[in-house]
């Protein structure tokens, strides 16, 4: 008899016998399976903590106690047991449930999460404000996994609460893997733990912390006796749980890194649905490593660094051939962008990989220990823009913006794969100042982007088309929306385009002649309005005295959540059809036929 289809809530769930929840662990993995197969999203997290998530809301008073999971890949079964088992087949698409865990939500999520590490510090903060209002009764519990707590803000979270009394549980899901393997010197100690050859005291009892542990993390019966004991401890405990990621899937449990997040496969075998017959540009991605691999066998001082993506980077390229040379430092970009300093001191050319919504987590270092002292490392900010599905935790639409502010930095974004390959190759024959280098999610435009380098100057801008009374100034991939926008207009020589390619330094020679020979300026890009691209246009157009109309197509100043980039980029206003509507506007004529 299926026990799923009677639960809605965890209080149904409490309903059950102990040794009922086997069975339910069952089929709630094949529920996971069945929707994430067609609907597509984060598999392999979820998966393995199947067992763990029902025990959590068996034993622990959900959402009277506070159940937070850090990062929220491994949120699925915990969503599907919380209220929303009949739209989950929405997760992650426009309109329907968010793939992270959100507080407007449902009360069953405690803490709105996306990026990493964040779990022990908002826990902490709930516990000590529950001291503060007398409720010494309310549980909180920290779901974080191996990777994830080797962050440094995990650190700081756990330094603290070490010395508090809190009621504060830290389970730590211990699977050897975040999105590819665990990497330093804790994944080390924790696999000594795991063997019993840990030779010192253990860390987070040094911590203070009350330890227990490892517990199989797929025995219910374990994890739910081990979770009432623990529920009488008082002070900050530590649980370490030993799971397995893609736990019931079998392709999910030998390729973990794949099946993070699939794509589409077949719910029984587990194949993934290859799609052929499809002649498509390279990812942005895949460009840029194969390219740094291309540039590091004729330079040998190039070093390649990623906090914890190499696969979704690429840099994986240059691990698997020069892995001298590639590092992945694991969920730390603050170190990523100090230990690129560091290196920059003594000569090196140092590519830092690092998606444009992480590096808001290194800022503090972007300004102070590389632009202060102005080292010329190579920031490569993939997922720049709108990134579709993951949502608002991961766009990268901030970039240009708070990039923009920093003295000595130089900002550009390439419109096509080869323009990508160019500023690479330029960056690496030596600037004189750092350089951010920001590229979307996703597939390039060219079908042939391997091309013989050329060295791009500084500050330089292309003039696409030329025109009379409206430039349309483009920055990055989207100039290729605008190319698609103007063909609908045919040789009309109305309108000109302009690819300017670097946000700073502006190519001002060629702003000036714009601004003397057209009317209306229009500006577009894939990132926040506000001090952004089209800000800086402002700006120019101020400084000249302009009496201009200068129009600024960008992402308007409010939160847009998860969908397909397109169809994110057509709430925003930022799509083919919101560039010919500005654009038939500024003409005052009806749209072309």
């Amino acid at each position: 008899m299926s026990q799923l289809q009677h639960i809605e809530v965890p209080k149904d769930l409490r309903r059950l016998k102990l040794g009922e929840l086997p069975a339910l662990a069952q089929e709630l993995r094949e529920f996971i399976i069945d929707i994430v197969s067609t609907k597509e999203g984060h598999l392999g997290a979820s998966l393995g903590v199947v067992e763990l998530t029902i025990a959590l809301h068996y034993v622990f008073d959900t959402p009277n106690d506070k159940l937070l999971w850090d990062v929220g890949h491994q949120a699925y079964g915990h969503k599907i047991l919380t209220g929303r088992k009949s739209v989950f087949e929405t997760n992650r698409q426009l309109g329907g449930i968010s793939g992270f865990p959100r507080r407007k939500e449902s009360e069953y999520d405690a803490f709105g999460t996306g990026h990493s590490s964040t779990s022990i510090s908002a826990a902490l903060g709930m516990a000590l404000a529950a001291q503060l209002d007398g409720n010494t009764q309310r549980q909180h519990i920290a779901v974080i996994g191996d990777a994830s707590i080797a962050s440094g803000m995990a650190f700081e979270g756990l330094n603290h609460a070490g010395v508090t009394n809190a009621n504060l549980l830290i389970v730590l899901n211990d699977n050897a893997i975040g999105i590819d393997p665990s990497v330093g010197a804790l994944k080390k100690y924790l696999t000594n733990v795991k063997k019993g050859t840990a030779k010192d005291e253990n860390i987070f009892e040094c911590l203070n912390f009350k330890y227990s542990g490892p517990v199989d993390g797929h025995d219910i019966k374990a994890l739910v006796e081990e979770f009432e004991r623990l529920k009488t401890v008082e002070g900050p405990k530590l649980l370490h749980v030993i799971t397995t990621k893609g736990k019931g899937l079998k392709k999910a449990e030998e390729d973990q890194v794949t099946y993070h997040a699939p794509g589409r496969f077949d719910k029984l075998t587990g194949e993934r649905h290859q799609r052929t017959g499809i002649d498509q540009p390279a990812k942005y991605q895949d460009v840029f490593g194969h390219t740094l691999v291309e540039l590091a066998k004729d330079n040998p001082k190039i070093i390649g660094i990623t906090p914890a993506m190499p696969t979704g980077s690429s840099l994986k390229y240059m691990m698997e051939q020069l892995p001298e040379r590639a590092f992945d430092v694991g969920i730390a970009e603050q170190h990523a962008v100090t230990l690129s300093a560091g290196m920059a001191t003594e000569g090196l050319v140092v590519f830092c990989n690092i998606y444009s919504t992480f590096l808001q987590r290194a800022y503090d270092q972007v300004i102070h220990d590389v632009a202060l002292q102005n080292l010329p490392i190579v920031f490569c900010l993939d997922r720049a823009g709108l990134v579709g599905e993951d949502g608002a935790t991961h766009h990268g639409i901030y970039d240009m913006a708070y990039l923009r502010c920093i003295p000595n930095l130089i900002i550009f974004a390439p419109m096509n794969e080869t323009e990508l390959r160019n500023m690479m190759y330029t960056a690496q024959l030596g600037l004189p100042h750092p350089i951010a280098i920001r590229y979307p999610r996703g597939r390039g435009v060219q079908k042939t982007w391997k091309t013989p380098f050329e060295k791009i100057a500084i500050g330089s801008s292309v003039a696409l088309k030329e025109g009379t009374e409206i430039a349309v100034l483009s920055i990055g991939h989207i100039g290729n929306l605008v190319s698609d926008a103007l063909d609908q207009y045919g040789q009309t020589s109305k309108i000109g385009h302009y690819n300017m390619r670097f946000v700073k330094p502006l190519d001002k020679a060629r702003l000036g002649e714009i601004f003397k020979k057209y009317r209306h300026i229009l500006t577009i890009e894939d990132g926040c309005r506000l001090g952004g691209f089209g800000s800086a246009i402002l700006e120019f157009a101020n400084e000249i005295e302009s009496s201009n109309k200068v129009t600024v197509l960008g992402i308007e100043d409010r939160i847009f959540e998860h969908g397909s980039i397109g169809e994110l980029q057509q709430q925003a206003n930022i799509d083919v059809t919101a560039i010919t509507n500005q654009i038939n506007s500024l003409l005052h004529v009806q749209p072309p036929h």
